[in-house]
């Protein structure tokens, strides 16, 4: 009975969710786009929020990674800040600002956490509107609201506040948020600033006469160097256009008539408002990471004086155009919410990290400033995850902005001196396994996007792939973990332990990733007619055959003398393995498909060992490392099992309510995953510009390339149970294969499925 009234009161919420978001959005823009079609009201922000309702996702041993720890971020795509409603104190390693289920409301944050990560938020500051009493204390001045009175769209957010009687309301531009609060009565009402440190850390000053406020919250490493400064901080400059009659600072509940304070626990700045019932107060934040005169250089630039519908109706029109270069025609409206969801998901990070002025923080840099001349510069890489299918879609959709995506890794690796492996916080991590800054950076450079110096990414790449940092730069995150010994085994054995890094171990894991990199970084040496790199990179290409054992049939832990690690259980989750088991890993060999048959015994062996992985239902979506698996159908004789995974996993593993994500859905990969795969193709080695192809979800769908052309996705089926291809055409032409590559793709034109029973 219990399940079946949580059943139909998140029902309810998700009605009223969509109701009132297509009606704000009617009323708070004049815009034709919104009269015609508005793309932006299926996107569901509160998806993701929840710990996953999926089917795969309870079948998984880490109970943790079944949070999808998504936001509902307000700010256009790629922001600095995305500005969210805070539920919980958040300060802690893999706890969001936002989960559906909580129950508190602590204030509008301007937010640095990274969508779908297990990390913890930086350089953030809330602000809170009390009424009544004042209250310093987060637990104290906590309230109560109801989903019913919460509306958020990627370009607004609103709550009603009733213990306080205040309307909540924020809206977002790339770098700077617009905040008002209307009273609902006649109150004293307080605004509560706190820059939200772990550290006890922070600066914060009221200057009453301008009615303005500024500070800012030290940044400090994690993972690789935890705890240590990161060179930068999250600085915030805040407008308030209505005068306030008292003002004044407090730490840990203790309330100073003083109008700047420093480093102290729980510290903030109060504003205090006698207001009528009906008023307004607006509140205009910009926010940097070089200093206070640009966030404020920011906030005028992007802002300045500009009324609250105004901004809300610019960045609706800006998603509105980024949604709406995918088009899909279906007859299901929770299909369409579940796409443009995954869309706007896909386009959180990497994370714009430069002033309107070009500024931002040297990376790993210590405080020190560089300039962009052009373009600009991103941080925040998940990279572990991204480079599988969200950098891909971006390579697809936007590929000048790759450029600048692949630019300011090759900035980050001049001026930290190594290319860095999970580039995050602007600093070095070591955080995940392998070096994938190498095969996005070969991915986008094969799909001929430029916009950043070629010769100098080879040069850092290379570094990685053939070097070992000195024991100080190695401790500090810099280089391949354990580089030292795959070099010599030509795998990782485990008598390596891996300790200086975030995950330890790991060994054949790292070694399967390794060996893809190392192919990525092949591709573009040939390119540029380094031969001798070429072939000692392909032949490295080829080290997962070291880590597989033909006796077991899968890659197993391999010690130095070349003796198995024992015993060897195949699904259960090893110590050689990243956050999955042997049977799931042995699957990633993207690079060299027909040799992977080979060790398997044949392509008809790795088809049985496929139906193996899934009637043991063993193939768990919410995490990235089997991604690729349900597409390696297409590599035998039976395609059409690939269509039936792909179509399940769309229908099972994704949902549009608050736990609609099967896992960490880690910047944006697993939402890319959908978008892909529902379109009908994804990119199992991304390197090689090659996509497989499946059934798509839609009826049709068109893609708007930057190119000017466009591609429209059709299925004709000859009967209603007609779900499996018989042939696909490109422009009237038969393709031999169910691939079709990335050049077929953005030369635009007609891509007919031809469906059949």
């Amino acid at each position: 009975m219990k399940i079946l009234k949580s059943f139909f009161q998140l029902r309810h919420n998700l009605k009223s969710v969509l109701f009132y978001t297509c009606l704000s959005l009617l009323i708070i823009s004049s815009s034709s786009v919104f009269a015609q079609q508005s793309l932006i009201r299926y996107v569901q922000p509160f998806s993701g929020t929840s710990a996953s309702t999926t089917l795969a996702s309870q079948h998984v041993e880490a109970k943790s990674e079944q949070l999808a720890n998504t936001i509902p971020a307000v700010a256009p795509p790629f922001s600095m800040t995305q500005w969210t409603p805070q539920t919980q104190l958040s300060e802690k390693k893999c706890l969001a600002p936002y989960y559906y289920n909580n129950k508190q409301f602590y204030g509008i944050r301007a937010s640095h956490w990274i969508s779908g990560s297990c990390t913890q938020d930086y350089g953030s500051f809330t602000i809170m509107p009390i009424s009544g009493k004042l209250k310093t204390r987060a637990t104290d001045y906590a309230t109560s609201y109801t989903h019913e009175d919460e509306i958020a769209t990627p370009a607004y957010y609103k709550t009603n506040l009733p213990e306080y009687n205040l309307l909540t309301e924020a809206t977002a531009t790339l770098r700077c948020g617009l905040i008002k609060i209307t009273a609902q009565k006649a109150d004293s009402v307080y605004l509560l600033i706190t820059p939200n440190s772990d550290q006890a850390k922070g600066y914060i000053k009221i200057d009453r006469q301008k009615g303005e406020i500024s500070g800012y919250n030290p940044v400090h490493r994690i993972y690789q160097g935890w705890g240590q400064p990161a060179g930068f901080s999250g600085y915030f400059f805040i407008r308030i256009k209505k005068n306030f009659s008292i003002s004044g600072v407090f730490s840990e509940g203790r309330v100073s008539a003083n109008q700047n304070i420093e480093n102290q626990k729980d510290l903030g700045a109060y504003l205090g408002f006698k207001i009528q019932k009906g008023e307004t107060i607006s509140i205009y934040a910009g926010t940097s990471f070089t200093s206070i005169a640009a966030a404020k250089l920011n906030l005028e630039k992007e802002i300045n004086a500009a009324s609250f519908e105004t901004v809300v109706a610019k960045t609706s029109q800006v998603w509105e155009e980024s949604l709406g270069q995918v088009k899909i025609n279906d007859p299901v409206e929770k299909n369409k919410r579940i796409f443009y969801t995954a869309l706007y998901h896909a386009q959180q990070h990497p994370r714009l990290f430069n002033d309107v002025d070009g500024g931002y923080p040297a990376f790993a840099g210590n405080y020190t400033r560089k300039v962009m001349q052009k373009g600009n510069y991103y941080d925040d890489f998940s990279m572990w995850d991204i480079y599988r299918a969200q950098l891909p879609l971006m390579e697809l959709l936007n590929p000048g902005l790759v450029g600048d995506f692949a630019n300011a890794l090759v900035l980050k690796g001049q001026q930290g001196g190594w290319l860095p492996i999970f580039p995050c916080w602007n600093s070095y991590t070591a955080a995940m396994i392998g070096d994938h800054a190498t095969a996005f950076l070969a991915s986008a450079y094969n799909k001929g996007i430029r916009g950043f110096d070629v010769n100098e990414a080879y040069r850092l790449m290379r570094q990685n792939a053939f070097q070992m940092p000195d024991s100080a730069t190695y401790l500090q995150g810099k280089g391949r973990r354990a580089i030292n010994s795959y070099l010599k085994y030509g795998y990782i054995p485990m008598e390596d332990a891996v300790v200086n890094a975030f995950h330890t171990k790991e060994q054949v894991s790292r070694t399967l990733e390794y060996a893809y990199d190392d192919y990525a970084l092949a591709t573009v040496a040939k390119n540029l007619g380094k031969k001798a790199d070429y072939d000692a990179l392909m032949k490295r290409a080829l080290n997962y055959k070291n880590v597989f054992d033909s006796a077991v049939g899968m890659v197993r832990g391999r010690f130095e003398n070349g003796s198995w690690y024992s015993p060897f259980q195949a699904d259960h989750r090893e110590p050689y393995i990243t956050e999955g088991t042997p049977r799931q890993y042995t699957f990633y060999v993207p690079q060299d498909m027909p040799g992977l048959f080979k060790l398997m015994g044949g392509a008809k062996k790795l088809e049985n060992e496929l139906d193996s992985l899934f009637a043991k239902k063993e193939y768990w979506h919410g995490n990235e490392p089997g991604h690729q698996i349900p597409f390696l159908y297409n590599y035998t004789a039976s395609p059409r099992k690939t269509q039936q995974q792909v179509t399940r996993i769309l229908e099972e593993e994704y949902s549009d309510g608050p736990g609609g994500l099967s896992g960490n859905d880690d910047a944006g990969q697993m939402s890319a995953w959908y978008v892909f795969a529902a379109l009908g193709f994804y990119p199992v080695d991304p390197v090689s510009g090659v996509y497989q192809m499946t059934s798509p979800l839609f009826n049709q769908s068109s893609i708007t390339f930057k190119n000017g052309k466009t591609l429209l996705i059709k299925t004709q089926k000859k009967t209603k149970n007609a779900n499996y291809i018989s042939r696909i055409t490109l422009n009237g032409k038969q393709l031999r294969k169910n691939k079709i590559t990335h050049q077929q793709l953005i030369n635009g034109g007609s891509l007919i499925f031809y469906m059949g029973d």
